[in-house]
This record gives structure tokens, sequence and C-alpha cells, in this order.
């Protein structure tokens, strides 16, 4: 650590420094050899800014604040020393970690044709999210020339001797996940800052030409830390340079409720915690109890698109709308109970049953590399795929009613307690169905990559749901083996045993009196329980 006025710095080499908001720290390099053109400076805090400039006064034009922020110092000829300066905006003390990198000639300048932001150099990565979604954008990146040389022109053409001729590789890299310490972030970043261990350590998830846009969107993962890098590369030269590596967790340390380390709303715990109970008991159970399990699936079915509706037409609050997504999923549970109990429709109730499994098998397929193919960015490819994979599923099993109900209730069942358990634990297994809804609600989101990481807990977490399942699916198959497929109607069942009441005279419920008169006789007889008793004896008057 370095917490004095001085830090000396050595090419290629990190060193954590404690900066506060009065005193600036000056970083020198010293003895930089002259074949090193340009030398890239970068700073990097946890949660708050940092601000990095060429002069102990800064301005605008030289310097760069933010949690994550570097400088390009192009070097003269005979120049071997170079300076910058820290300090922080926090008036408390704040751990930062610095960082230097030597480029030659023959490597391209990252954001060296920039047009868009402050500095005239700008090898900074500017990184905003939303609700659903995160951006990163970057200056577009010159060619490396000589000290003391005119830098090539940023709009001469776009043939093979100009900067058209840059590509840009796109990495990403998942912090461990449930640690949110500060340690942890200062040594990951360095495996994001120079080349060889980008290319080593990130997932290389894109890459852009010159003439393309260069936006690129993330699928948001609040409470996980992310860092995003990008690598120019000179296919003529065969060289390549790192923009500064910028990170996000997507959540707000500051705030007391909903920060990063709280997963989830209390009203979303509440709910997928009770769905979890109903899920479980339906994993091992659905379909013995088979209205039980009706239910279930008609609350999942309901609960689904009414949020999506409600969401799309309204502006109400997020808690507002899962309390009617609950009123709403279960009159729609209820529904598919009643529609069973009064038409007996088994294929009716098997569809639907199979178009929940045939969503989740669905997403889950969107979930894997897959998803992240560019043909699936088209709404229509996207949508026209996703249907056809999920109805698949009632349709291969049309035969055998029985097997796809014991399938979608072990299946289905099992992952509402992954759901429940996301609320508590961070898993990415959550996002199988939160990323289909956010593409339901968002039109934007085709736009971004769904990439997740998948680390202990969720190796953990997987072998949970495939144990529940496979446990579910074997007992209800084993204890189901030898009971009818489904239940009767129960309408006509229903109907069947009053006509032959009404008919058989020998039953001994023939003789049971309606319901109607059944209620009279009992409200009669507590009524004479309260009366009051009447003296015994002659009651009428003596004859004179």
């Amino acid at each position: 650590f370095c917490n004095a006025g001085l830090l000396e710095l050595s090419l290629g080499k990190f060193r954590n420094v404690l900066l506060n908001q009065t005193n600036p720290v000056e970083a020198v390099i010293r003895n930089i050899a002259s074949n090193v053109t340009v030398v890239i400076f970068q700073a990097h805090a946890q949660q708050s800014d940092v601000v990095i400039s060429f002069d102990k006064n800064p301005s605008v034009n030289s310097s760069g604040t933010g949690v994550d922020k570097g400088l390009v110092s192009i070097l003269r000829p005979q120049q071997t020393v170079c300076t910058w300066y820290l300090r922080s905006l926090n008036a408390s003390q704040v751990l930062s970690t610095a960082l230097s990198i030597p480029y030659m000639e023959k490597d391209p300048i990252p954001g060296g044709c920039n047009l868009e932001f402050d500095l005239e150099v700008d090898p900074n990565i500017y990184l905003d999210y939303t609700l659903v979604d995160i951006h990163i954008k970057f200056a577009p990146a010159n060619l490396g020339y000589a000290r003391g040389a005119r830098p090539p022109s940023c709009d001469s053409g776009t043939g093979q001797n100009s900067r058209w001729r840059l590509h840009y590789d796109v990495y990403q890299y998942f912090l461990p996940e449930n640690d949110l310490s500060e340690m942890v972030l200062m040594s990951h970043i360095r495996k994001m800052s120079e080349v060889q261990s980008i290319k080593a350590n990130g997932i290389k998830v894109l890459t852009l030409t010159t003439d393309e846009k260069i936006n690129v969107y993330f699928s948001l993962l609040p409470g996980q830390g992310v860092i995003y890098n990008v690598i120019v590369w000179d296919p003529l030269w065969n060289t390549s340079a790192a923009y500064i590596p910028v990170h996000t967790y997507a959540c707000s340390f500051a705030d007391l409720a909903d920060n990063c380390s709280s997963f989830s709303k209390l009203s979303t715990k509440v709910f997928f915690t009770a769905l979890a109970v109903l899920g479980l008991f339906t994993c091992f159970f659905g379909h013995r109890f088979w209205k039980t399990d009706l239910f279930f699936m008609g609350f999942i079915f309901a609960a689904f698109f009414f949020f999506v509706f409600i969401t799309r037409v309204t502006g109400l609050g997020y808690d507002v709308r899962l309390v009617l997504t609950a009123v709403a999923g279960i009159i729609g549970g209820l529904f598919l109970v009643a529609s069973w109990w009064r038409f007996g429709s088994v294929l009716l109730c098997m569809f639907i049953i199979g178009l929940v499994l045939g969503f989740l098998f669905s997403s889950a397929a969107f979930f894997t590399p897959l998803g992240d193919y560019r043909v699936f960015r088209d709404d229509v490819v996207f949508w026209v795929t996703f249907s056809s994979v999920a109805l698949m599923i009632p349709v291969l099993f049309v035969g055998c009613p029985r097997i796809l109900n014991i399938l979608a209730s072990g299946i289905v069942g099992s992952y509402a307690v992954i759901l429940a358990i996301a609320c508590y634990v961070y898993t990415s297994l959550a996002y199988i169905t939160l990323d289909l809804l956010r593409r339901v609600l968002n039109d934007y989101f085709s736009r971004a990559y769904t990439n997740m990481p998948f680390q202990t807990n969720d190796f953990i977490i997987l072998t949970v749901w495939t144990m529940l399942a496979l446990s579910g699916v074997s007992v209800q198959l084993r204890r189901e083996r030898s009971e009818v497929p489904f239940p009767p109607h129960p309408y006509l069942t229903w109907k069947r045993e009053m006509e032959r009441r009404s008919t058989n005279v020998l039953d001994p419920s023939y003789h049971i009196p309606p319901l109607r008169e059944r209620i009279h006789h009992k409200l009669l007889h507590i009524k004479e329980f309260f009366q009051k008793e009447q003296p015994a004896g002659e009651r009428t008057p003596l004859l004179l």
C-alpha cells in the first residue's frame, strides 16, 4: 500500500494506494524505454469515484472521474518520465489500485479517434445500466505510430491503411458470486487489464468491426460483480492493446433497502416462498392430488400472463403488481380446477400443463449459449422458435398424458423451489425464466447478451433441482403405476350418484331428507334448546 504523496510505479506492475480528497497522490514512472511510444495509466476503486489527471489542478480535457478510469500518455522523443495525479472525491480514504501499461509504435491506441467524450485520446469504457440491461460504449481506436510522428488521420479513408482495419473483441469476466469485498475486486481486475491475461481469463462475447456501432448490451445481474474490457486488434501487424477495464455490481452499496447485499424485495420473497411450498408438494404428490396439481399449473399460467399484461398497460408499483398477480394466479388456478370438475376434459388440462412445462424447457434451451446466437436477435425468429419448442412438449406427450403430468409436476414443482432459493442466495438459474420475462416486457432486450456465470453455488443448486425433479418423478411413477391414469369425471360421477339415490328406495340415502329440510330441523332443535321450560301439572282453570 501507498498513502504518501508520491507513488513510484513500474510498467506493468500494480500498486494499491489509499486516496483522500485533500492531498493528491503524484504517480511517477521513470526510466521508460525508448521503444515505448504510449503509456496507459489507470486507477480502480470499488464504489467511490477517483479523479486522475495529467495536472495537479485537473481540468475537463485533462482528467477523468469514476471508479474505473485511465489516461493515455503519448510520449515525446527522448521522454523517459511520466507523471499523473490521483485523488478521491470522497472525504474518507478510498482504496484504489493503479497500473501503467506500455505499448509500442505498431500497437493500436485505444480511444485514439475519440469524437464523443471529453479527453482527446480516451481509452475508457463507459458503462450504465437500466432495470434490465447493462450498456457499454467506447471511443474508436487509432493506428499506432512512432514518437514524434504525426498521428494517422481518423477520417482519411476506409481502406486497409486506415483505422478501419481494426477489430474490437469484447470480453466479460464474472467475479466470485456472493463476494462484494474490495480486495477480491482488486485482485480480479488485474486479470482483465492486460491483453494476454484478458484472453486467458475473460469470456469473449463478440467481435466488432470499425464500421459497426460500438455499443454493446448485456443482461443485468444485480448483486453479481462483472468486469468488462475490450481488446483492439490490428490484423496487419497482428498487434493488440487493451482499453481500461470497467466493473459493475448493478446495484447500490449505499441504499439501506434493496442494496447489493439484499437479493430481492420482501414481497418477492413471500410470493416465491409460498409458491415453493406448493411446488414442493406438487413435485412429489401432484398426480395423486390432481386438483392441487391443476391449481398449481393454472396459477403459474395465469400469473405469468397477467403480470406481463399489467406491467405493459399500467404504471403500478412493483409490490401492487405482485399482489394483483397473486390474486390473478389464484383465480386462474381455481378456474382450471372448476373447468375440470364441470367438463372433465383431460386434454384441455394436459395442454395447459404441457404448455407450462414446454415454456420452462424452451426457456432453459435459450438460457444456454444458443440464446446468444445473432439470428435470435430478431424477435420474429426468436418467438417462432421459442413457441415451436414450447408446443413440442404437449404434442410429443399427447398419447401419454399421465407421464406428461408427472414430468411436469416434478420438474416445474422443483423449479419453484429453486426460484425461492434465489430470493435468499444468488444463483444464475433464476434467470432461466427471468430473462424470458425481460424479453416479453422490454422491446429492446433482444439486443442484450445473456451470458451468465456458472459457479459453485449454481452447481450445488442445479444438483438440488435435479435430485428433487428425479425424486419427485420417480416416486410418482412408482406409486401411480397400478392406479387409473386420471380420476373419473367428477361432475358426471356426482350426477350419476344423485340419480341413483333418487331412484333406489332400498338405498338408505334415499330416505335422507333434502338439505333444506335438514337445516330447518336443526334450527328448530336449537330454538327449543333456548326456550324456557314450562311447569308440569294441571294447566286448565278449575271449574266452579
